[in-house]
């Protein structure tokens, strides 16, 4: 019998206060991610100007697990990768709002998962410092005044201190057969690159998100949750899953780029938006949906893309 799969998270919601003007993009999931990265490497990292891959302390360092996630030396798993999918993902809010005036807030919401949920108190320092720094192209500074979970605050600049909070948990668990069958919508609310035969996606196939949805849950169940995915039938999914029909799809590419330091290069990092509808047994595949729901599916994710919602959905 197949073991429960069992994914560790928490969903926080961070209140940002301007102190400055601030100009940001529509899409703030660059501005947001890209400054993190740099403040977490100020506040975390022993040997700034060291790649992580030639650095000695990777396999103790708070950053590399959390931005470079070097894979284990018996890995059964992605030996031919570098790293491991990033722990966390940030969500920019969803408005186009380009202009802040000093007082306007900003929110965002910070997913943890698995091991990265006890790092919670390096998040909340770094955000803090990302307020010294500044964000956006004045480097306007701001004040993290609130940190919330489960709708009560755990954190606030005054006081500075992080309370304790319940855990969430997500089940990959296949569902059990439904008699009835409803079709199934979801909205990409994000840029979602989803990599299929070599190749960016945007005529969404059930099996191709599935392929997506299989690949990112268990690699991050594999590495940040300490779990073994080995009895798991993928082939047999994906071959359910190319029996679900497309009914209906109203998806369109959204192009935005972001400017990566350590490349020294802009990088093009466009996705799909949009609904799209299946229809078919979906009842095996539900939990991996909910699950992708949280965590997003396909490339960019630290960033905030392929960030869905199930329709209807409470």
């Amino acid at each position: 019998m197949k073991q429960e799969t069992i994914i560790k998270y928490n969903r926080f919601n961070l209140t940002l206060s301007l102190l400055e003007p601030a100009l940001l993009p529509p899409y703030k999931g660059s501005t947001l991610r890209g400054g993190f990265g740099h403040a977490f490497k100020r506040v975390a990292c022993a040997i700034k100007d060291k790649e992580c891959i030639n650095c000695l302390l990777k396999e103790r360092c708070v950053y590399s697990y959390i931005f470079e996630t070097p894979p284990p030396k018996e890995t059964k798993m992605m030996r031919k990768y570098k790293a491991a999918p990033h722990p966390f993902v940030i969500e920019p809010p969803l408005e186009n709002q380009m202009t802040y005036k000093p007082e306007e807030k900003i929110t965002l919401s910070l997913v943890l998962i698995g091991k990265a949920v006890d790092y919670l108190p390096y998040f909340i320092y770094t955000f803090d410092e990302l307020g010294k720094i500044g964000i956006g192209r004045f480097r306007a500074k701001f004040e993290l005044k609130e940190v919330y979970c489960n709708g009560e605050i755990i954190y606030d600049s005054e006081s500075r201190v992080i309370k304790s909070f319940k855990s969430h948990s997500l089940s990959l668990n296949e569902d059990a057969p439904s008699p009835k069958e409803e079709p199934l919508k979801l909205l990409f609310l994000t840029p979602t690159r989803i990599v299929y035969d070599e190749r960016l996606t945007l005529g969404l196939e059930f099996h191709i998100l599935i392929r997506a949805l299989l690949r990112r849950l268990f690699l991050i169940y594999y590495f940040h949750c300490g779990g073994d995915p080995s009895g798991w039938d993928f082939k047999g999914m994906i071959e359910k899953a190319k029996e679900i029909e497309t009914i209906g799809q109203d998806l369109r590419w959204y192009d935005w780029e972001r400017y990566s330091k350590r490349q020294n290069t802009r990088m093009k990092m466009g996705g799909f938006v949009g609904e799209i509808t299946f229809e078919g047994n979906l009842a095996p595949f539900i939990s991996l949906i909910k699950a992708g729901e949280v965590l997003h599916v396909g490339k960019g994710t630290a960033f905030g893309l392929g960030r869905y919602k199930i329709i209807g959905s409470e």
